[in-house]
């Protein structure tokens, strides 16, 4: 225990004798932690928010009015049958329902109408949004009686899928950047350190400290230097949830289907990834730099 506050104490202390460069450095961890936790708060939403689209993808087969009801049953067992349709997605809409659900949509297009000309349809919801062309066409193509035209918004969820995979690539790309950057900086910190303490770790050799005595400081250098970027950092982006989020939210359509990631959680990853960077950039510093 006292050997361990030794090394607590020199690595304070060194701090203490840094503090532009620990402070500069410590900053850089700080916007990078809070851009990160940016990302991940934002980044986990532009996903929930893609994923909630993609289940809204639903395949329409219409139907001819002169299909019987064999014909309509074959059809459900078609769907049924297919493993990429979701269990209980596939709803049966009679030519009663199509109308009252297009009186709510459009009340000023089904005003006057003489008679209903809507058609039976099955909608039939994938399990992914991503097999939603793959199950219209495999309707289109058995060309089953009965089935007069099936149409799956091609363009909409194609667009739908391509944001869906251009927000988790721009999340992962930067996040990764942040993540290389503020290892950088804390290896840096270390290094410069140890040139100040180079003759200093010369002396402590000298007189007999083993290696891991002599890295020992510098490793909790790195790890306080991570984990006080990283807190500076929960602590700025609790302030901007509180007073900023809820103007944002506000002009946003709230759907209960869409969240973030829990705050707690984004703390916890921000602490673990700064002691992770603190440790890395500390690690590689030692390795490369301290010859011992």
């Amino acid at each position: 225990m006292s050997r361990f506050r030794l090394l607590v104490s020199e690595a304070v202390r060194s701090i203490g004798a840094n503090k532009s460069t620990t402070l500069a450095t410590a900053a850089t961890v700080l916007v990078g932690m809070f851009l990160l936790g940016v990302f991940v708060g934002l980044g986990t939403w532009l996903v929930s928010w893609s994923d909630a689209k993609k289940k809204e993808l639903v395949v329409h087969v219409f139907l001819t009015d002169r299909a019987t009801s064999r014909q309509v049953n074959a059809i459900g067992r078609f769907l049924e049958q297919d493993p990429r349709v979701k269990p209980g997605g596939i709803n049966f809409i009679s030519k009663a329902e199509a109308l009252s659900i297009m009186r709510k949509r459009a009340p000023e297009l089904t005003a006057n109408l003489a008679s209903n000309p809507l058609p039976r349809s099955f909608d039939v919801t994938p399990k992914r949004g991503e097999d939603t062309q793959d199950v219209a066409l495999a309707v289109q193509n058995a060309k089953l009686p009965g089935v007069d035209e099936v149409r799956w918004g091609k363009e909409v969820s194609k667009r739908i899928l391509q944001i869906a995979r251009a927000i988790q690539i721009v999340f992962l790309v930067a996040t990764i950047i942040l993540l290389v950057a503020s290892t950088i900086d804390i290896a840096n910190t270390i290094r410069l350190s140890i040139f100040a303490r180079r003759r200093e770790v010369e002396v402590m050799k000298l007189v007999g400290a083993t290696n891991w005595f002599v890295r020992g400081p510098f490793m909790l250098e790195g790890l306080l230097t991570g984990a006080l970027g990283a807190l500076a950092a929960i602590v700025l982006l609790f302030l901007s949830r509180q007073i900023a989020a809820p103007a944002i939210v506000g002009h946003i359509e709230n759907d209960p289907g869409v969240h973030a990631m829990p705050f707690t959680w984004t703390a916890a990853i921000l602490i673990a990834v700064g002691l992770g960077i603190g440790a890395l950039g500390s690690g590689v510093t030692l390795r490369r730099f301290l010859k011992i």
